[in-house]
C-alpha cells in the first residue's frame, strides 16, 4: 500500500501565519534519523558535513553507535524528505525514526486549533468572536475568517481544551465545532488477519474514514502499520478500536514499541555480521587448509596438483573459493567505501579494500603471467580471504560488544508495564468494568487500577486507596513511599502492598520515564569536545596510511633493486615486488582508525547508562567532560543543603492583636505564594487553628489550595511577590508586607530595636527571621528552621578532599547564612544574593579561570544553573531548574554531587586510556607491518595477521569502555577517603 496523506481533508487556512509576523518566534523543528552503513568516525563526519550543507538545517549530530542523526531545521526553508535524501545522497541510507511533536507546534507548550463557527453574518460577528476568544485564560491569539467561518486559536491545551473553547463560542450564540490542531503524533502497529489486496483496501478504507487521521503506511513484507494523526481529534486507543470495530473484529492490533524495534533492528545487524563472518570463515578455512594441510596428506595434494587446463586444481578452487568472498561477502567493503569516496571522504573500509583487492588482484595476475610464461609465482589468495574473515569477527564483537553500552536504555524501557488495566465507566461514572489495553495505548484522563506487585502503568495521581510505592528503579530513593488520594504517581514504579485506582496525566513521552530516557539517549548522542580530536584525526588518517602504504613499498622495492638487502629475505620463488607488497598491504590493513573514533562514544555511552542506574542523569558528553573540571562548587542553601522542609519555630506578636488573628492575617497574605517559607507559615497557622496533622503529599500547593478555600482566610488583593524580600498585598484595605529587612528598608520602614535583637537572636540560631508589617508598623515576626540534610556535612567535607572548594550562596540574611555554613563546614559564603545575583556569583569565580558547577533547586536557581559550567538540579527541585541544568540528581541527595564529579573524572580517566591505546596501537602496529624491525630481528606481519590486529583493536577499546560499567558510586563511609588522583 502507498502511503496515504490526508492532510488534504480540512485543508487549513494559514490565519495565524500573517497574524503579528514580526513578533512571531522562529519555530524550529528536531528530527531522528537512522542512517545505515557507517562504520567509522570519518563516515559520521561525512554525514554531519552533508547535513550541514543543506540550506535550511541549524544544527546536526550524528552518533555513530546508535546509528543516528539528531536534526534541528528551519522546516520553513527545508523538508523532511530533504534532510533524508541529503543523507542518502552521501551514500547512506537513511529513514525517518520520530515525527516531531507537531508541524506548527508553537512555542512555549502552545496549539493551533481550527474551529468550524457557523452564525457569523458580518465583521461585528468576527470581532465578538474574536474578543471572547482572546479573553478566554490559556489562549495567546485568535484570528476569525468570516468568509470561510473558520477561526484558528493559538492555545495552552495545559490551561484550556479544546471543548472549553468551543463551549465560549456557544455560549455567545454561535455554532462552533473542532476541525483539527496543529499537533500529531505518530504510531506504528502490527496488524494480524491481513491475507490479500481486499483485506488492505478494507483497511485503507476505514483508516480513510476516521476523523484526525492525517496520513498512513502499510508494509505488506513486515505487515506494519504507521500512522500519523492528530492527538486533538482522536487518541491512539480511539484509533486502534476505530480500526479493529471497522474491521468487525476482522484485524487484530499490536502497538509496536519504538524502542523495541529499535532494539531488534541492532540484534538483526548482529545476526548478519555473524551470517557474513560464518559464511567467510567456512569458505576460507577450505583455503587455508590447501596450504597448511593438504601438502602433508599425498592424496589430497596429488588432486589439488592435478593439472586441469592452463592451472592446477588447487589454484582453480582458491581463485573460485576467494573470488565469492571477496566480491560476495566482501561486497559491504567495496559499496562502503565507494560511498565515502564519492562523498569526498575516505574510512576503514578504503583500507579493508585497498588491502583485499591488491591481495587478490596480484594473486590472479600471478596465476595468469604463470599460465602465460611458465614462472609460477607464488599466490596469496588466502591472505585476502583471512582478511575479510577476521575483519568481519572484529565488527560481529563490535557489534556485540557496542550493544552492551546501550544496556541502560534497555533497562529503562523495560521497567515500563507491557499492559494496564483500564476501569471502563458508564456516562454516570460508575466503574462497570475492566478491560487489559496495551500500555502504550493509555490516555490522559483514563482510570487504571494497579494491584499489589504490579507497576504503575504512567504518571497520574490516586483517586482511591492507599499503599507503598517503590520508586527507586527511576529516583534512587530506596525507602517504600506511601501513596493515598491525590498523592502523585510516576510510571514504572512498583505498587507494594494495597490496591490503587489512579487517573493518568502523563503518558507517552510526557512521563517521567520516557523522559528519563529521552535525556539519557540525548546525552549519549552528543560528542564531549575531546572527540573533536579524534574526528580530525579520522578525516586524515586513512589518506597518511595510504601514503605510507606507497612508501613502505616503494622504499623495500628500490632498495631490494639496488641490493641494499640480501635475496634470502625474498619468500620461495618470490621477487622484490611481491615481497615489498606484502609489507605494503600489512600497512593497509593494519592501521585502523575506528578504534580512535570509538574510544570517546562508547565511554561517554556507558558513564550515561551508569550514572542514570545511579540517579545520576547527565545531559552529555559535553557536561561529562566539564565536569571532571570542576574546582569550585556553589551550593543553594534552601532544599539544597538544608531538607526543604521548613517550619515555624517562634511566634512573637508586637502589639495587643490575638495569636490566632495574627496568624490567620499572615497566612492569608502567604496563600497565594509558593515559597517554601510560605508553606512553613501556612501550614502552622492551619494547625492552630484546627489542630490537624499536614498531608503526606510532598506538593505543597495542596496545602495553599486547601487553605484558599476552606474559609477561614481573609480576601486578599493586589498580591506580589519581591524575589529575595518577600510580598506585599493588600488585606481589609489595609497594606501587608511579610518578608525580610530588605522589604522594610526599601518601604522606609523603621524596625523597632526590641524587634531587631529579636530577629538577631533567631539568625544567630540558624534560623530565619521573617518580619509582618500592617500599615506601616511591626506587628510581629516569627522565627522559621530548615534542618540540614543529614549528608550535608560529609559531602562538604568529601568535595574538599576531592580538590573541590564548597562555596554556599543564598538569599537569606547573613547572620542565619554563616550559621548554616558553620555547621556544614563551608568557608565561603554569600548572603542576602538575590536570584540574578546568584548567577553573577558563578562568574566572580569564572573570571579567575575555575570550572564552576552550581548545585540547586528552585526556580530563582535557574539563571546560575544556566550559567555555571555545570549546573547540577535537585531531582526534587522545579522542572524550569531541571532544564537548565546539564546534571539532574534524582535523587534529593546531595552525595550524588560526589557521585557526578567522581563518575565524570572515571569516564575520562577511560577515555584517556582508549586514546592511549588507540594511539600507541598505530604508532607500534604501523612500522612493525611496514617492516622497520625485520633488518635487525626478522619481525614482519602476514597481512593476515595484520587484519587479525586491526580488528581486534576496535574491540579492544570497546571492552575498555565496558570497564565502566562496573563502577561502584563512593559510600559515605569511603567519601572522606577520595584523594586528588
Amino acid at each position: 500500500m502507498e502511503e496515504v496523506d490526508l492532510d488534504g481533508v480540512g485543508e487549513e487556512v494559514r490565519l495565524l501565519d500573517s497574524y503579528d509576523e514580526e513578533n512571531l518566534e522562529k519555530n524550529l523543528r528536531r528530527i531522528e534519523v537512522r542512517v545505515t552503513g557507517m562504520t567509522c568516525a570519518a563516515c559520521s563526519t561525512s554525514v554531519e558535513g552533508a547535513l550541514m550543507d543543506v540550506n535550511g538545517v541549524v544544527k546536526a549530530s550524528v552518533a555513530l553507535l546508535q546509528n543516528k542523526a539528531d536534526v534541528l531545521f528551519d522546516p520553513t526553508l527545508v523538508k523532511d524528505e530533504e534532510i533524508t535524501n541529503a543523507i542518502e545522497d552521501a551514500g547512506f541510507e537513511a529513514e525517518l525514526l520520530s515525527e516531531p511533536n507537531a508541524s506548527r507546534t508553537n512555542p512555549h507548550g502552545t496549539v493551533v486549533g481550527q474551529f468550524m463557527i457557523g452564525g457569523m453574518t458580518c465583521a461585528a460577528c468576527v470581532s465578538s468572536v474574536e474578543g471572547i476568544l482572546k479573553n478566554l485564560p490559556g489562549v495567546r491569539k485568535a484570528v476569525v475568517a468570516l468568509a470561510t467561518s473558520l477561526g484558528e486559536v493559538e492555545y495552552d491545551p495545559s490551561i484550556i481544551s479544546k471543548d472549553d473553547i468551543a463551549n465560549a463560542i456557544e455560549d455567545a450564540g454561535f455554532e462552533a465545532s473542532f476541525v483539527q490542531s496543529s499537533e500529531q503524533d505518530k504510531i506504528v502497529l502490527g496488524v494480524v488477519g491481513i491475507s490479500g489486496e481486499m483485506d488492505a483496501q478494507l483497511l485503507q478504507g476505514i483508516l480513510s474514514k476516521l476523523h484526525g487521521v492525517k496520513q498512513f503506511y502499510f508494509d505488506h513484507v513486515s505487515s506494519e502499520l504507521e500512522v500519523v494523526f492528530d492527538p486533538e481529534v482522536i487518541g491512539s486507543r480511539s484509533l486502534v478500536d476505530g480500526i479493529e470495530g471497522g474491521s468487525c473484529g476482522k484485524f487484530k492490533l499490536l502497538v509496536k514499541n519504538p524502542y523495541t524495534r529499535m532494539a531488534s533492528r541492532d540484534l538483526e545487524e548482529s545476526s548478519r555480521m555473524f551470517r557474513l563472518f560464518t559464511a567467510s570463515l567456512s569458505l576460507s578455512l577450505p583455503v587455508i587448509l590447501m596450504r597448511v594441510l593438504c601438502p602433508r596428506i599425498p592424496l589430497l595434494y596429488a588432486l589439488l596438483l592435478w593439472q586441469c587446463g592452463p592451472f592446477q586444481m588447487g589454484d582453480w578452487l582458491k581463485w573460485a573459493l576467494v573470488t565469492v568472498i571477496q566480491f560476495g561477502i566482501g561486497k559491504r567493503f567495496y559499496i562502503a567505501a565507494g560511498r565515502a569516496l564519492r562523498n569526498g571522504s575516505t574510512n576503514m573500509d578504503v583500507l579493508v579494500a585497498l588491502g583485499t583487492t591488491a591481495s587478490y588482484v596480484y594473486s590472479v595476475c600471478a596465476l595468469l603471467y604463470g599460465a602465460i610464461s611458465g614462472f609460477w609465482s607464488p599466490t596469496y589468495f588466502e591472505t585476502s580471504a583471512m582478511l575479510i574473515t577476521f575483519v568481519l569477527l572484529g565488527k560481529y564483537l563490535e557489534t556485540l560488544a557496542k550493544g552492551k553500552t546501550s544496556g541502560a536504555i534497555k533497562k529503562l524501557v523495560e521497567l515500563a508495564p507491557a499492559t494496564a488495566t483500564l476501569l471502563v465507566k458508564d456516562k454516570g461514572g460508575k466503574v462497570i468494568g475492566e478491560r487489559e489495553i496495551d500500555a502504550l495505548l493509555i490516555q490522559p484522563g483514563d482510570i487504571l487500577k494497579v494491584l499489589p506487585g504490579n507497576k504503575v502503568p504512567v504518571d497520574g495521581v490516586v483517586i482511591w486507596g492507599s499503599s507503598h510505592v517503590n520508586e527507586s528503579m527511576v529516583t534512587g530513593e530506596s525507602a517504600p513511599v506511601l501513596k493515598e488520594i491525590n498523592s502523585v504517581v510516576i510510571g514504572g514504579t512498583i505498587n507494594l502492598h494495597g490496591s490503587l485506582h489512579i487517573q493518568g496525566t502523563k503518558v507517552g513521552s510526557n512521563t517521567v520515564l520516557s523522559q528519563i530516557i529521552s535525556l539519557v539517549e540525548t546525552a549519549q548522542m552528543s560528542k564531549a569536545p575531546i572527540q573533536k580530536f579524534a574526528d580530525y584525526i579520522a578525516s586524515i588518517f586513512v589518506p597518511v596510511v595510504v601514503t605510507l602504504s606507497l612508501l613502505t613499498f616503494f622504499g623495500w622495492y628500490v632498495t631490494g633493486v639496488f641490493g641494499c638487502y640480501p635475496e634470502e629475505w625474498l619468500p620461495e620463488n618470490g621477487n622484490y615486488f611481491v615481497f615489498s607488497l606484502m609489507f605494503a598491504i600489512s600497512v593497509v590493513v593494519i592501521a585502523c582508525p575506528c578504534a580512535l573514533g570509538l574510544a570517546t562514544p562508547t565511554a561517554v555511552m556507558v558513564a550515561t547508562g551508569v550514572g542514570a542506574n545511579n540517579g545520576v542523569l547527565i545531559k552529555g558528553g559535553d557536561a561529562l567532560e566539564r565536569a571532571q573540571k570542576i574546582s569550585h562548587v556553589i551550593f543553594d542553601k534552601t532544599g539544597t543543603l538544608t531538607q526543604g522542609k521548613a517550619k515555624v519555630t517562634t511566634v512573637k506578636i508586637f502589639n495587643e492583636m490575638d495569636r490566632g488573628e495574627f496568624l490567620t492575617l499572615v497566612a492569608s497574605a502567604e496563600a497565594s505564594s509558593e515559597h517554601p517559607l510560605a508553606k512553613a507559615i501556612l501550614e502552622y497557622a492551619r494547625h492552630f487553628h484546627f489542630f490537624d496533622e499536614p498531608s503526606n503529599t510532598s506538593e505543597f500547593q495542596t496545602y495553599s489550595e486547601q487553605a484558599k478555600f476552606s474559609g477561614w482566610l481573609h480576601d486578599v488583593s493586589d498580591f506580589s511577590v519581591l524575589p529575595g524580600k518577600g510580598i506585599q498585598c493588600s488585606i481589609d484595605g489595609k497594606w501587608v508586607l511579610v518578608g525580610n529587612r530588605k522589604l522594610l528598608t526599601e518601604h522606609g520602614i523603621t524596625i523597632p530595636s526590641n524587634v531587631e535583637n529579636f530577629v538577631v537572636e533567631l539568625e544567630e540560631s540558624a534560623r530565619t527571621g521573617i518580619l509582618v508589617v500592617r500599615d506601616n508598623s511591626v506587628i510581629g515576626a516569627l522565627g522559621i528552621a530548615d534542618p540540614l540534610k543529614r549528608e550535608a556535612a560529609v559531602v562538604v567535607e568529601g568535595l574538599i578532599k576531592m580538590g573541590v572548594k564548597p562555596i554556599m550562596v543564598t538569599g537569606d540574611n547573613w547572620r542565619t547564612a554563616r550559621a548554616v555554613a558553620k555547621e556544614v563546614g563551608i568557608q565561603d559564603v554569600r548572603a542576602e544574593v538575590l536570584p540574578a545575583g546568584k548567577a553573577e556569583v558563578v562568574r566572580s569565580f569564572q573570571k579567575g579561570g575555575s570550572v564552576v558547577a552550581m548545585v540547586g533547586d528552585g526556580i530563582n536557581d535557574s539563571p546560575a544553573l544556566a550559567a555555571a559550567d555545570v549546573g547540577m538540579a535537585i531531582g526534587a527541585g522545579t522542572d524550569i531548574a531541571i532544564e537548565a541544568a546539564e546534571y539532574v540528581l534524582m535523587r534529593s541527595n546531595l552525595e550524588d554531587v560526589i557521585i557526578a564529579i567522581d563518575l565524570s573524572r572515571k569516564t575520562f580517566a577511560r577515555i584517556r586510556w582508549n586514546y592511549i591505546f588507540a594511539m600507541a596501537y598505530n604508532v607500534i602496529a604501523i612500522p612493525v607491518a611496514a617492516g622497520v624491525f625485520f633488518p635487525l630481528l626478522k619481525l614482519g606481519l602476514p597481512p593476515w595477521v595484520a587484519g587479525a590486529c586491526m580488528a581486534m583493536s576496535s574491540v579492544s577499546v570497546v571492552c575498555s569502555s565496558l570497564y565502566l560499567k562496573r563502577y561502584k558510586k563512593p559510600r559515605l563511609t569511603t567519601i572522606l577517603e577520595i584523594t586528588i588522583e
